[in-house]
């Protein structure tokens, strides 16, 4: 009975429960939904945003589609852009059951109430935090609602690198926002191959004052960047524009870029007073972009009625309207998902519940993941355009606009997304079609830069801080016509120290340089760790003979090439005479053999040919031997007198006599070359013969040669022998490889040409078979390397260039000799298609008479057996070659030709009967009369 009656209890209570879980769930929808407000309201974007939360929230509770039934609350609070009143602030929203906080706008504020959000399950929704870092996983319920800065840096760099600048400076506030600002312009920046040169923080507080700034601008002023970023809070900015003003730096030559903390100002407080205008013309600046429609239209008339005018209304004010409808929306999907709005405090609090802190009062938002997936997955369309996060919890299709001052406004002169880069084009006009960021497709419309000019400023100055230029300079010991110190003194001179002084002074701006030397003194350095002394900010530059080589241009940039420069061999050389064999020098060997073999095979041919139906290639053995060799040579000269009747040894002729015509007027040419111009003789033909022997090769200590030789040309290093000198190349060429010397010298052409000009026994062999040439290094993207570039041309146009190389290098003590080396033989490799065509030519016409010899063969009867049948092999083979060597029987033409003739006479018989009758009537008597 027991056990019944606590059955029932069981039953009731469970019964209970369920109902009342049913019930709760039917409730799950409360009258009120409480969001929290956090922002500075007497900024010029919490003013904005203030009016627009408060309209969206009219116009959701006006919206019976959306929470059905739920009134949406809104509580908002200042936090006078203070990261400890804002986490007051948001701290006392704990105390209350608030399900998510729009805000707050300062990025510095939004780390710190995000560590509160987190704990307590918060969404936090800010429309104005645009530091990239807020995104990261250690903030889960923080959710930016307007674009990040890391997309904004995107676009500023590439505005930088439309407009070809390589460089900037950058002016930041020195906190969160502006350092992780910074450091996502530098990283966007070096995807473009620029790069910040120089970058100063301004402090956050509000002591900062005018003299500060003055010092900070005066140190920004003498840096070799004039493209300036500035990233700051309103008040910050406006001061730095009124000081650059002061300073001239708001004129020509300066490139000034805001972030979209000048357009909130210029599109809430328009018009500026004219001296902060003044202050700010020609400046470039970015706005988040927010698409046309007639939406967005009726509520700006809408602003323009709530506010008089008095209140422009920005683009943070169109986010923050449409983060309430996305809370709103999300807030209505968590409803349908069975959410229920419920808080339990949390445990770690107790602890401190008699501190006086009131911490027990915060409570933990049990459904807060729910509500933040909500938020995340939410897919709608506001003011602002289409509200969509992608994986890493951004906006999609980011855009700005990209804006100009000017005169008393400012107007728009393109725009950038993601998706297309910098257009003409509105974005959202792009999206249908497929993305092209191609360099041709990026535009811009004009700008009217500082200094209200269309000309586009270079982007940087030289340094106007007192600090020379440090160039190195190599301290060479041999060649000193290129590059020498002279002795006792710190100044250089020579052919490249010429060039660059004369290059420098064509420069639309001063340049202070101080030549330093790199090199023991006692042999050429190596240019390898001189260039790479760059890298490491030992140089700003270096001047000197310096090749552009590959793994050079890597790590520097150079100047356009002042002098042609290549790899060459040299080596001695040796006067040779024509003598009584010099007929035979025109062809190699093996185009002698394969000439004569063509012409006994050609021969022979037209033999087989012609031997069935001509009578001068038949007779005796001896004869017909003669013939052949006798008409294979005299077609040499054409003065062959046997005729040819054969239409296959006219055409295995007609090929062959083209090919002899060729070959002669090849072998005529060469010939008389060799026999009218003074030939120079070397066994050294090039880089190529040297590669294939085994003896040394020179090069000059510290060239690139030897890497060349060694890595490139796959001369083993043990082959390679540095020399130092003139000298020693002349010593080491004279004793050649047998006696400790060398077979030749690889070396540059400059240096080449300038040691042949002293030495006449030697001569370059062969081919150029590199080429470069000699430039000044910079660092990668230096400015400098550029202008300097367009100076060595005018020199070069002016003829400046050619008188400094007239001056330096032009001092050759040998008689003028034109004369080249011996000039190569002519090779098989010349005519074997020639050969090719004839070979092909004799084997066709073989084969055709081969098939008519075999046609004949079956053809014709033989004695006791049918046609085509022998009694044994060997006697078929006899037939056959007995068949080949017999003539034609002439009967079997004769008997064609009286055909013909009866033919064509009894035609003339006709006509001529019909013209005389009596003619025709006599002969028929006459025939009578004989039978």
């Amino acid at each position: 009975m027991d056990s019944i009656r606590f059955g029932c209890w069981v039953f009731l209570i469970c019964l209970l429960l369920s109902t009342t879980g049913y019930s709760r769930n039917l409730t799950s929808r409360p009258a009120v939904v409480n969001i929290g407000a956090l922002f500075t309201f007497e900024s010029s974007i919490g003013r904005v945003a203030k009016i627009a939360i408060q309209e969206a929230v009219k116009d959701v509770n006006a919206n019976s589609s959306i929470l059905r039934g739920t009134k949406l609350n809104v509580d908002v609070r200042n936090s006078n852009c203070s990261g400890f009143l804002g986490m007051v602030e948001a701290l006392r929203f704990m105390e209350t059951d608030i399900v998510a906080i729009i805000g707050p706008q300062s990025s510095v504020v939004a780390r710190i109430i995000s560590h509160v959000a987190n704990q307590l399950q918060v969404p936090l929704l800010s429309f104005a935090a645009t530091d990239p870092s807020l995104n990261s996983l250690q903030f889960p319920f923080f959710v930016q609602t307007t674009q990040s800065d890391l997309h904004q840096m995107a676009a500023i760099s590439d505005v930088v690198d439309y407009y070809g600048w390589k460089q900037v400076t950058a002016i930041y506030i020195d906190d969160d926002y502006g350092r992780n600002g910074m450091s996502a312009l530098g990283d966007k920046l070096a995807e473009r191959r620029c790069r910040i040169s120089y970058k100063v923080g301004v402090p956050p507080d509000s002591g900062v004052n005018g003299t500060d700034i003055l010092d900070m601008l005066i140190k920004v002023a003498s840096m070799e960047s004039r493209v300036i970023v500035l990233h700051v809070n309103p008040d910050v900015g406006f001061e730095v524009f009124s000081v650059a003003n002061r300073l001239q730096m708001m004129g020509n030559g300066w490139v000034w870029i805001a972030t979209n903390w000048l357009s909130s100002v210029l599109d809430s407080a328009s018009p500026l007073p004219s001296e902060t205008m003044d202050s700010i013309q020609g400046v470039l600046f970015l706005r988040q972009h927010t698409p046309d429609s007639d939406r967005k239209r009726a509520f700006y008339s809408r602003w323009r009625k709530l506010t008089g005018g008095s209140l422009g209304l920005n683009s943070y004010g169109l986010y923050a309207y449409d983060s309430v409808w996305l809370i709103a929306h999300a807030i209505d999907a968590f409803f349908n998902q069975g959410g229920i709005i419920s808080f339990s405090n949390d445990s770690r609090l107790r602890s401190v519940k008699d501190s006086g802190l009131h911490l027990e009062a915060m409570s933990i938002f049990d459904d807060g993941k729910l509500l933040l997936n909500n938020i995340l997955q939410s897919d709608l369309v506001g003011l602002t355009g289409r509200i969509k996060f992608d994986t890493e919890r951004s906006l999609i299709l980011p855009a700005y606009d990209v804006n100009n001052v000017f005169g008393t406004g400012f107007k728009r002169i393109g725009y950038w997304s993601n998706y297309s880069g910098l257009t003409v084009v509105p974005p959202e006009m792009l999206y249908t079609k497929p993305p092209n960021r191609s360099s041709a497709n990026q535009e811009l419309y004009k700008v009217i830069w500082p200094g209200d000019t269309l000309f586009t400023p270079r982007g940087w100055a030289f340094a106007n801080n007192g600090k020379q230029l440090r160039i190195g300079v190599p301290l060479r010991v041999s060649f000193r016509e290129f590059v020498s110190q002279a002795r006792g003194t710190d100044t250089f001179k020579g052919f490249c120290i010429d060039v660059f002084t004369s290059a420098i002074t064509l420069l639309p701006y001063p340049v202070q340089y101080q030549f330093i030397p790199f090199g023991d003194g006692k042999n050429n350095p190596s240019y390898t760790e001189l260039v790479y002394k760059i890298t490491t900010g030992l140089f700003d530059a270096v001047v000197g003979d310096v090749a552009i080589v590959t793994n050079r241009t890597k790590i520097l940039d150079f100047t356009q090439p002042y002098v042609a420069s290549g790899l060459v061999v040299v080596a001695p050389f040796r006067k040779s005479n024509s003598g009584a064999w010099a007929f035979l020098g025109p062809f190699s060997a093996r185009l002698w053999i394969v000439t004569g073999c063509f012409f006994f095979v050609v021969g022979l041919v037209v033999w087989i040919l012609e031997h069935r139906i001509n009578d001068e290639f038949r007779g005796p053995p001896k004869r017909q031997i003669i013939t052949v060799i006798w008409f294979s040579l005299s077609t040499l000269f054409s003065t062959h007198r046997e005729n040819t009747m054969s239409t296959l040894a006219r055409f295995v002729l007609l090929i062959w006599l083209f090919v002899v015509l060729i070959i002669n007027s090849n072998y005529t040419a060469s010939l008389t070359s060799i026999l009218t111009v003074h030939q120079l003789s070397s066994h050294i033909k090039g880089i190529e013969s040297l590669k294939e022997s085994d003896e040394p090769v020179g090069y000059q200590v510290g060239s690139f040669a030897e890497y060349y030789l060694s890595e490139e040309v796959g001369i083993s290093k043990s082959r390679l022998v540095a020399l130092g000198s003139p000298e020693e190349y002349a010593k080491a060429l004279k004793l050649g490889p047998g006696k400790g010397g060398v077979a030749a010298i690889v070396d540059e052409r400059p240096y080449v040409e300038l040691f042949l000009a002293g030495q006449c026994t030697f001569r370059i062999v062969g081919r150029e078979f590199t080429k470069s040439g000699w430039g000044f290094a910079f660092p990668s993207d230096s400015p400098l390397a550029v202008d300097m570039s367009t100076a060595i041309l005018a020199l070069s146009e002016n003829g400046d260039l050619q008188r400094i190389h007239d001056k330096w290098l032009m001092q050759s003590t040998c008689s003028s000799d034109t004369s080249e080396l011996e000039a190569d033989k002519l090779y098989l490799r010349s005519f074997w298609g020639l050969f090719l065509l004839c070979g092909l030519a004799c084997f066709i016409s073989l084969v055709i008479h081969v098939l008519q010899i075999i046609r004949l063969f079956y053809a014709a009867p033989a004695e006791s057996a049918s046609p085509g049948q022998c009694p044994s092999r060997s006697g078929c083979i006899r037939r056959l070659l007995t068949l080949m060597d017999q003539k034609e029987d002439p009967t079997k033409n004769a008997s064609k030709r009286r055909k013909l003739e009866t033919s064509l006479s009894g035609k003339d018989q006709d006509g001529e009967s019909l013209r005389n009758p009596k003619r025709k009537e006599i002969e028929r008597t006459i025939g009578a009369t004989s039978t």
